[in-house]
């Protein structure tokens, strides 16, 4: 009996999608947000590129931050310098390195290591934004795209997408990651509600 119900608990705590990350203090809404969608992404994944849009209008509907972090995995052959271009195009206007994202997770099943700086070319004529021929010269982007990927590594990411639901109102809960993509507008209504 007392088996059965660990089996039980063991069962209910994997469904409710409760993950615990290595280091939970990094995972925390924006400031001045109490709840927030936090996302790790890899520009090249095709699992991050059916999210993407789910996670956007969760985040419109619940009228909370999504937050998104670069994580290219090693076996991508173009998701960093994707990463890194977003970066550029994030520093040209408010909204253009996530125009960007949702560009490359379109185009995602045509891109190839050597079109990727087209595909970005293009985007930049079709937004009037200038595209250097060298992006970054200094490795400043590259070193943003790094620092989150530092991130996901102290937070435990082992895949992406990784999405959480975080919040800053219950202090033995801050975060849930979401497993299921169907829970996510659940997920994000509980921890509203908590």
């Amino acid at each position: 009996m007392k088996n059965a119900f660990l089996y039980c608990l063991a069962l209910l705590m994997l469904s409710s999608a409760v993950i615990v990350a290595q280091d939970a203090s990094l995972l925390r809404p924006p400031k001045g947000a109490q709840v927030a969608i936090v996302v790790f992404q890899d520009l090249q994944c095709p699992k991050c590129r059916t999210d993407a849009l789910l996670e956007e209008q969760a985040a419109k509907t619940h009228k909370i931050p999504l937050v998104l972090h670069d994580f290219p995995l090693p076996m991508h052959n173009w998701s960093f310098n994707a990463a890194v271009l977003a970066r550029y195009f994030d520093t040209q206007g408010k909204d253009l390195g996530n125009d960007f994202r949702d560009y490359i997770f379109q185009h995602q099943p045509e891109i190839t290591p050597d079109n990727l700086q087209r595909f970005a070319q293009k985007f930049a004529t079709e937004h009037k934004v200038d595209l250097p021929f060298v992006v970054d010269p200094q490795g400043k982007l590259a070193g943003l795209v790094n620092a989150d990927k530092a991130l996901g590594q102290k937070v435990g990411i082992q895949h992406t997408p990784t999405i959480y639901v975080v919040s800053s109102r219950n202090s033995s809960r801050p975060f849930v990651e979401v497993t299921d993509d169907k829970q996510l507008f659940q997920l994000i209504e509980a921890m509203q509600t908590e």
